[in-house]
């Protein structure tokens, strides 16, 4: 039942990052695609109706994660509380710039708020970017069963003294930031028209090479930073296709978005992140916080997990809500799919 737990909570988070990763995107890129209020309502209507209900799949996660790990949850919590709240303020300030910004007819307040929701998505990205980092490379867990870090401290990869932010996690951040904006900039290629739709068109394609690029750096760096992750690759060759079909997914997406096969650019791309973060996971597992000091200290699937009756319990309770949430969700995109119009604008 752990390993099952372990695959429906990276499940959650994978689909968290594939739906709110375009919301990141279109933020980040929100003051480069649209320059008028027109084109930035327009952005913000292509995420209106789905940007909340995106965030909901990391509120999920955090649940089950209690619910099945709680021993990792307390840990992680505790840990890094710092980055964490980052993480709530950031949400939150995204949340009020996107609701706030058109209940002012005022060129001063919007911009204020435009330039907010660009700021505290473009953050947001490096922020989660960066914890996906901490997990590859590992946090520094004592015989205790647990870890404190600052947010920096010398920046190096290695030794006891880790800082959340250090060079490898730092390249991971930028490496979410630009693997977002790509995925964003597909995503108003598939739901815009006009300026906003060719400017997107120019920024996707312009990005995807850089993820492409950055990503083999990112792949060398984690090699020399954390060899165990590329060592529990060599031994489970049934992951070996994923990242590979990541890797074409990123190639083929700018070619379909200059054929103007906008619908299956976005598949592509949705395809990448998800088979990035797959890859990622086959080879963290069954590990859910590596310890720095000594492997001994590990915090996995099998020493953190809750009794075997209460996950089948849990596991009752959640294939039915599973399934609510993915028909709501199922009826949510159909009922707004195709380009956004003037009326569908997010005022």
């Amino acid at each position: 039942m752990a390993a099952t737990w372990y695959s429906l909570i990276a499940l959650m988070l994978v689909t968290y990052a594939v739906l709110d990763g375009f919301d990141f995107g279109a933020g980040i890129l929100h003051l480069v695609v649209a320059k008028t209020d027109a084109e930035r309502r327009e952005v913000l209507g292509a995420i209106g109706p789905v940007w909340d209900g995106n965030e909901v799949w990391l509120i999920a996660s955090a649940g089950v994660l209690v619910f099945a790990f709680p021993r990792a949850y307390a840990a992680a919590f505790s840990g890094l509380y710092l980055p964490l709240m980052m993480v709530l303020w950031l949400l939150v300030l995204r949340g009020i710039a996107i609701e706030f910004r058109s209940k002012v007819d005022h060129p001063l307040w919007r911009t204020g708020f435009d330039g907010m929701f660009a700021l505290a998505s473009t953050i947001m990205a490096v922020v989660l970017g960066i914890a996906l980092g901490n997990l590859v490379r590992g946090v520094p867990v004592d015989e205790t069963g647990w870890f404190q870090e600052d947010l920096f401290t010398n920046f190096r990869a290695t030794g006891h003294d880790l800082g959340a932010i250090d060079v490898y996690t730092a390249l991971v951040g930028v490496f979410a930031v630009v693997a977002l904006a790509a995925h964003g900039a597909t995503y108003l290629v598939w739901k815009t028209s006009g300026p906003v739709h060719e400017r997107s068109v120019a920024a996707a394609r312009r990005l995807w090479p850089i993820v492409l690029a950055i990503g083999a750096g990112l792949t060398a760096a984690t090699a020399a930073t954390q060899p165990a992750h590329f060592a529990e690759l060599t031994h489970r060759p049934w992951l070996w296709p994923v990242p590979a079909l990541s890797i074409a997914c990123a190639m083929l997406c700018p070619r379909a978005i200059a054929r103007g096969e906008e619908g299956r650019a976005f598949v592509l791309s949705c395809a990448f992140i998800a088979g990035l973060l797959a890859a990622t996971v086959g080879t963290l597992y069954p590990v859910l916080l590596r310890s720095t000091i000594d492997p001994r200290y590990t915090i996995d699937a099998y020493n953190a997990a809750s009794p075997r009756a209460t996950l089948v319990i849990g596991l009752v309770v959640w294939l039915p809500a599973m399934a609510l949430a993915i028909g709501y969700f199922t009826y949510l995109y159909r009922s707004f799919r195709g380009k956004v119009q003037t009326e569908d604008q997010h005022y």
